[in-house]
């Protein structure tokens, strides 16, 4: 985890130093190249985020587990994380600088293209000048500035955006903002200069610019007139109401446009006639044409959008007569279906709810029949006026109303049937109540068990009853024989049904009449005058039961029982008077006993008594019948009551009935009967009102039923109220229930059309050619259309839906479900209305593709008979004038055709890609288009390469004659003088230059003239290969002259300025030596030791010049060298001046060291002086107290004594060594004792016999010269032979006698005097410098742990060689990496061979096992190195000692001074001599 957290942090260190030492460049080059680099960051630190992303998982799992190093992990953890943030937030820092800095730029770019296509467009304004005024010139002006009005409004607003953005980079770049808005207002004044230029041209055109404006208002109006035609003429008719509506609304648009351009229309007319009267130039001939064809155009405009209103209109009534036809065509649907499902019931009670249901039906038919009736007198209407649709209005009409008055005919009918039914239902209910009533009597009458006397009566009794019962419902059989034989009249489809239930009934009442005379005849029979006795007992008994019932008080407690008491009361009085008739038998039977013989007294007191009785019973019988009516009216009332309070009860279910309908026409329905019900209720208030006025009269007797009748009274009147009020309520809920119902019937209407309309949208037709495939797709955009405008229809169904869940309508789930459907039907008919799109596009388009190929097919074709000529040129004109053109032929060609085939190509490709199903078919199109394209480029390439071909061989004819004129006049042009000194021949050196540079261009010309030689030759053969190479070799004979010629030249002066300026480099170093000689020589002579000092200062002044003129003398020396080994023509003159140069400077150096040795002596002696002068001054110090006397007279005095001489003895001590140091030899007796001996060597030697010549002695002189830089060598330095004496000052001085000691002071004093050897002889001990590292071994058998190169500063020092950073860093001693140096001891360095990946490369391997691999920059610093190291190793250099008394000298005066002047520099130096030094110079120990 340490290892990749510090590698992360080495990464961030690097990049953060790049970034902290990026500045953000200012051009755009630099910005694009600092943007890539950042391009290459990006990658990069996704890299390293996951490296960081890696040490935190890292870091959080050993934290996890409880790491000892927890605190230092998580420290870790947080740096990195910090250092990563931060350097996070400096590369968006730093991005967003570089990106303003880039939005900058690429203002100023934008400013200066828009300056450019301002100045393009006032070059196109300016270039209208030359147009003149007349009707031509205009319309060619009007030509040529047809689009300068679109691009000065795109000018205009780029000016705007660059204004914003000016400002915002203003805002954003302070510093730079002069330069910015100066951008802009540079850009701006080109404009106003621009705008200026135009409104000049303007002006200038004068009268021009009248009609240049009204040949572009002509052209404008035409434009309009042509698109507005267009349009007029437009066939798409509508197919909905709102397409019907939308067109109508654009075509009074257009109404409202040429209302407008009729005023300009006058005005083009006037103009145009005031331009073109007596005008007969062929272009005001044409511009009258147009005139006329304009007004032409105008009328028809006027004619054709009235004809186009007219059918618009249609249009759209016609749209409106579909819309409620097809309303009045689903009532006629809905009344069919109802008419067509109505069955006839077989009974009474489903007879009468057929009939109510069928009259409601009726109620509804009438209601719709408003509205048919206006669709039929609407389309009636249209149809006489003339409508494009007539015939199918027409149809339209006669269906409906065909539709209506069958449905009403059939309803009537349907009415008449039920009627009929219910009538028959009920004679057949009638006779069937009859039919059972007689079956049940018949089995009474046929009753004739009567055999016994003593039930007889009774039989007769009950038998006499029995017929008076049939003679009371002899009615019945009556009105219902009557009723049949109305049936039979008003229905006689009836008849036989009726004359069989009659004929039936008929023959059953007979029946049982018959049977019943039958029985009564009998029972009479059986016994006549019992039977008169028990009559008359019966009558007496019956009497006196009579009696007691109408004394009876009960009156009946309700209406039931009262009527039950009536009908008996009618009884007792049908009985009364059936016993009316037995009494009045009683008298004939009377009679008939009487006659028989059987009569008696008593049998007519029996009648008599009994008609008595009879007759009292007729007053109380009138009497209860009264009071039974009048208790029947009291208990009618409370039965009415109770009647109405059923009625109210019966009705209340209807008008609390949660039915509502389940459709529009049941809701409709339910409304006209919740209506009826309250039509009923208003109809039964009378009823009402007229119970309220009856209970007034029985109130106001006060029986004992008052109270109750109160009570229900009270019952009634709260029912009532409740029934209007449910019925109110009723209402509303119906209304609701329609509202519902009615969205209902919306949503399904609309599905139906969206039904509808998928029909359409699912069709398979497909176009047959390009005009019916766009007809087609304007159709369906008609309909897509229409689709788009229906969102209307949903939306409005959608905001009906809304409404009513928002007024929480009771089906408000049911609507929000329907609703739901209707909207994905509706986003279901838009899918496949854009699916029918799609394929209608597809199919468009693969016409218009095959429109394409045709087209270009035959542009290919009429191209490839230009392609295909043959024509080559005459001559090098001729046939560049082909080239250009074809040339010119094959750009348009492959420009125009390339870019329409490419364009075929993609829509082919986009169709075939797009799954097209003509695909093959497109392919194949494609494939033939591009082999058609393929041909004709190829044509083109041989037509291009055999024109080149010609104008290759022309050219070389061409090229090579106007080489050789070019080459012969060059050479014409050659100069013959080299000049008369260095200026002059600088000049012509330069001109000369010039000239070659300008041949140059010649030379490439005639190497392109062989290359096309060469080419030529290959590609030709016979006579025309000849004459190519004889060209071409006339052609090279006279550039080889040419060059040769310039070659000569260029040596000769070359070699003039060499030569004159060796000679000005002489000149101006002997004028300098001479100076210099003059002022050594004019030194004045010293008097004390700070004088010499001061003389030696400005005499080594004198030398540092020498020293940095060495370099111009190793210069000149070298040059004059050159010109002698180059063979120069004026070598002897150069000879000579190069000898004199080395005697004047072999001179100047001898007199500087004559004179520097001279001041040094000088120096000895004075400063021998001065010590000398100090040490006698101080024994004169001390001579008194060592001839004083004074020997202390005390102890004291004695001791004081003692130490005084203690301390002078310690002072005595420290002057011994000054003493002998005054007593050594000086350098002068040193010299003079090497003299003497070298004299004494001379003189056993014998002389040279050889001498040197002139030449040589110069030649060894350079060679001198050279090897020091210009200085004498160490060895042979007149300073340092000293034998046979030595100059000082031009005098020669002896050797000073030796002295006993003389052998070790020579030997000392040249120890501590004689300079040191020089610096080259001794081993380089220190180099440094950059090199490239990589530690390879750190032990004989461990690689190291990081072996990649960095780049360190080596330093050699003695046996040791250092690694810094830099040379900073190494003057301070700072080693890289705390690194400490390596020995160099028994190290080895070499090459390394064995290292292939880099070049230049050496290895050292040092004792204790560690190997290093170094890179240089090149082979001469790697063998520098390797040399310097080789040096620096122990034992493979000679050991060097140099004398323990001497000073080395500074490196830069090592480098530059004999090792001699520079030791004794640095000895006799001020602040670095040492006392003893300048006392062994002395030379005043002699005078001791």
């Amino acid at each position: 985890m340490k290892s990749e957290a510090n590698a992360c942090e080495v990464w961030i260190d690097e990049k953060e130093q790049w970034l902290n030492s990026m500045e953000i460049p200012e051009k755009l080059e630099d910005l694009e190249v600092v943007q890539h680099r950042f391009e290459s960051l990006e990658p990069e630190m996704n890299s390293q985020a996951s490296r960081v992303a890696v040490v935190n998982q890292i870091a959080r799992q050993l934290m996890h587990s409880g790491h000892p190093s927890e605190k230092e992990i998580k420290a870790q953890q947080d740096k990195l994380n910090t250092r990563w943030s931060q350097f996070r937030d400096l590369v968006d820092q730093k991005k967003d600088s570089l990106n303003s800095a880039l939005g900058v730029q690429n203002y100023h770019l934008e400013c200066n293209e828009t300056k450019s296509w301002i100045k393009e467009k006032t070059k196109v304004i300016e270039s209208t000048q030359e147009l003149g005024n007349d009707l031509a010139g205009v319309m060619a002006l009007q030509r040529k500035l047809t689009g300068m009005e679109r691009d000065l409004a795109a000018i205009e607003d780029k000016l705007g955006d660059l204004g914003k953005e000016a400002d915002r980079l203003a805002t954003e770049h302070p510093e730079q903002s002069d330069a910015i808005k100066g951008r802009l207002a540079e850009i701006r004044g080109v404009w106003d200069e621009m705008k200026d230029t135009m409104k000049n041209r303007e002006e200038s055109l004068g009268e021009a610019s009248k009609l240049q404006q009204f040949l572009r208002e002509l052209d404008d109006f035409q434009s309009w007139l042509s698109r507005t035609q267009t349009a007029i003429a437009s066939e798409d008719m509508p197919n909905t109401l709102a397409e019907a509506e939308k067109l109508l609304t654009q075509h009074e648009g257009i109404k409202n446009e040429i209302r407008n351009y009729e005023e300009d229309y006058q005005k083009m007319r006037d103009m145009g006639e005031m331009v073109t009267q007596g005008q007969t130039d062929a272009q005001y001939m044409f511009l009258r044409q147009r005139l006329q064809a304009l007004d032409t155009g105008w009328n028809e405009l006027h004619k054709m959008w009235e004809n186009r209103q007219n059918l618009l209109s249609q249009s759209h009534a016609y749209q409106l007569f579909l819309r409620d036809t097809k309303q009045a065509e689903a009532f006629l649907n809905n009344q069919e279906y109802v008419l067509a499902h109505t069955e006839m019931p077989t009974t009474l009670e489903g007879a009468e709810a057929a009939i109510k249901k069928q009259e409601d039906f009726m109620t509804t038919l009438d209601a719709n029949e408003e509205k048919i009736s206006g669709v039929v007198d609407t389309g009636r209407r249209l149809v006489a006026d003339g409508n494009i649709n007539a015939e199918r209005i027409q149809e339209k009409v006669d269906s409906i109303d065909q539709r209506h008055k069958k449905n009403r005919a059939a309803a009537s009918d349907l009415l008449m049937r039920l009627k009929d039914n219910r009538d028959l239902q009920k004679f057949l209910q009638d006779c069937q109540e009859l039919s059972l009533w007689i079956n049940e009597k018949m089995l009474t009458a046929q009753d004739m068990s009567y055999d016994e006397a003593r039930n007889l009566h009774s039989k007769w009794l009950k038998h006499q009853a029995f017929m008076a019962e049939l003679q009371s419902n002899k009615e019945w059989l009556d009105k219902i024989q009557k009723d049949g034989q109305t049936l039979m009249s008003e229905k006689p489809e009836t008849e036989v049904m009726v004359k069989e239930k009659l004929a039936s009934l008929k023959t059953m009442w007979d029946d049982l009449e018959s049977t019943t005379q039958t029985k009564a005849k009998c029972l009479f029979d059986a016994n006549k005058a019992e039977l008169f006795t028990q009559s008359c007992a019966d009558l007496d008994k019956w009497l006196g039961c009579l009696d007691g019932q109408l004394t009876s008080d009960d009156y009946g407690k309700d209406l039931t029982s009262v009527n039950i008491l009536l009908k008996k009361q009618q009884i007792l009085e049908s009985q009364v008077d059936v016993r009316q008739k037995e009494v009045e038998e009683l008298q004939g039977q009377s009679q008939a006993l009487s006659q028989e013989g059987k009569g008696s007294e008593e049998v007519d007191g029996q009648r008599i008594s009994v008609e008595k009785k009879f007759n009292c019973l007729q007053a109380p019988l009138q009497k209860r019948r009264e009071n039974l009516m009048a208790s029947r009216e009291i208990h009618q009332f409370n039965r009415d009551v109770e009647d109405e309070i059923l009625w109210v009860e019966e009705r209340m279910a209807l008008a609390t009935s949660t039915d509502h309908g389940n459709n529009l026409q049941t809701v409709q329905l339910l409304i006209k009967k919740n209506q009826t019900l309250q039509k009923e209720i208003q109809g039964h208030q009378p009823r009402y009102d007229d119970i309220f006025d009856r209970s007034q009269h029985i109130l106001r007797e006060d029986g004992p039923s008052a109270q109750l009748i109160r009570q229900r009274l009270a019952g009634l009147q709260s029912l009532w109220e409740q029934i209007r009020k449910e019925t109110e309520k009723r209402h509303a809920r119906l209304s609701e229930a329609h509202e519902a119902q009615q969205y209902y019937f919306d949503a399904a209407e609309a599905e139906a059309w969206m039904s509808e309309q998928e029909l359409y949208m699912m069709s398979e037709e497909k176009a047959k050619d390009e005009q019916s495939s766009v007809a087609m797709l304007k159709k369906h955009q008609i309909l897509e259309q229409a689709v788009e405008d229906y969102a209307d229809t949903v939306h409005l169904l959608s905001g009906t839906s809304r409404g009513l869940v928002g007024a929480e309508h009771p089906d408000s789930e049911r609507i929000g479900m329907r609703q739901s459907q209707v909207d994905k039907l509706y986003a279901g008919l838009k899918d496949l209305s854009e699916e029918r799109r799609g394929k209608l596009d597809e199919r468009l388009r693969l016409f218009q593709l095959n429109r394409e190929v045709d087209d270009l097919e035959q542009w290919i074709a009429e191209r490839e008979v230009v392609a295909g000529s043959h024509e080559l040129g005459q001559d090098y004109e001729h046939v560049t004038m082909l080239q250009e053109r074809f040339r010119e032929f094959a750009r348009d060609t492959g420009n125009i055709g390339q870019e329409r085939v490419d364009a075929v190509n993609r829509q082919a490709d986009e169709l075939i890609n797009t799954g097209h199903g003509d695909a093959a078919t497109i392919a194949e199109w494609k494939d033939g288009l591009n082999e058609a394209w393929a041909d004709l480029l190829e044509l083109i390439d041989t037509r291009t390469q055999i024109l080149a071909a010609s104008f290759e061989l022309h050219k070389f004819y061409h090229d090579a004659k106007e080489i050789l004129n070019r080459i012969l006049d060059k050479h014409k042009k050659l100069p013959e003088e080299l000049g008369r000194d260095q200026n002059t021949v600088e000049t012509l050196q330069r001109m000369h230059t010039t000239f070659e540079h300008d041949i140059q261009a010649v030379g490439t010309q005639v190497r392109q003239l062989q290359e096309d030689a060469v080419r030529l030759q290959s590609a030709y053969a016979g006579d025309k290969a000849d004459d190519i190479q004889k060209r071409e070799g006339e052609v090279l004979e006279a550039w080889k002259n040419l060059l040769e010629a310039a070659e000569g030249r260029r040596v000769k002066l070359v070699e003039t300025a060499d030569k004159f300026r060796f000679f000005s480099m002489v000149r101006d170093l002997m004028l300098w030596m001479e100076d210099v000689i003059r002022l050594i020589e004019a030194q004045e002579k010293p008097r004390d030791v700070s004088s010499v000092e001061l003389l030696m200062n400005n005499h080594q002044g004198i030398k540092a010049e020498i020293d940095a003129r060495n370099d111009s003398f190793t210069s000149c020396i070298e040059l004059g060298k050159a010109l002698l080994a180059r063979k120069h023509y004026a070598a002897g003159e150069i000879k000579e001046k190069l000898l004199q140069l080395t005697d004047k400077r072999k001179d100047m150096i001898d007199k500087w060291e004559d004179r520097w040795e001279w001041l040094r002596l000088v120096l000895e002696v004075h400063q021998f002086s001065r010590d000398a002068g100090v040490a006698e001054a101080w024994l004169l110090g001390q001579e008194p107290y060592l001839s004083s006397r004074e020997m202390g007279q005390n102890v004291d005095e004695v001791e004081k004594l003692i130490k005084r001489h203690e301390a002078f003895e310690k002072s005595a001590a420290t002057w011994e060594e000054r003493f002998s140091a005054l007593e050594r030899l000086t350098t002068m007796e040193l010299l003079e004792v090497r003299r003497s001996q070298e004299e004494e060597e001379r003189r056993r030697q014998p002389p040279p016999t050889e001498a040197l010549s002139t030449e040589a002695a110069v030649q060894h002189r350079e060679g001198e010269l050279v090897s020091q830089n210009g200085l004498p060598s160490d060895q042979e330095s007149p300073r340092e032979n000293v034998e046979g004496g030595e100059v000082v000052n031009g005098v020669s001085e002896p050797s000073p006698a030796g002295s006993p000691g003389a052998s070790r002071k020579v030997k000392g004093s040249q120890a501590a005097t004689l300079p040191a050897k020089s610096q080259q002889d001794a081993p380089t001990s220190q180099l440094e410098g950059f090199l490239h590292r990589k530690h390879e071994w750190e032990g004989h058998n461990k690689k190291a742990s990081s072996r990649s190169w960095h780049n360190v500063y080596c330093v050699i020092n003695q046996q040791e060689m250092g690694f810094y950073k830099d040379q900073k860093s190494a003057s301070q001693g700072i080693p890289y990496h705390s690194e400490i140096p390596v020995t160099l001891k028994d190290a080895v360095c070499e090459v390394a061979l064995d290292y292939k990946k880099k070049k230049h490369v050496f290895k050292l391997k040092i004792t204790d096992g560690n190997e290093y691999l170094f890179q240089a920059k090149d082979d001469e610093e790697m063998n520098t190195w390797i040399s310097a190291i080789s040096a620096a190793v122990p034992g493979e250099k000679p050991e060097v000692t140099p004398s323990s008394h001497s000073t080395p000298a500074p490196a830069a005066r090592a480098q530059t001074l004999p090792a001699s002047v520079a030791s004794t520099t640095a000895e006799s130096s001020p602040g670095k001599r040492e006392k003893d030094k300048e006392k062994r110079f002395s030379l005043f120990s002699k005078k001791k």
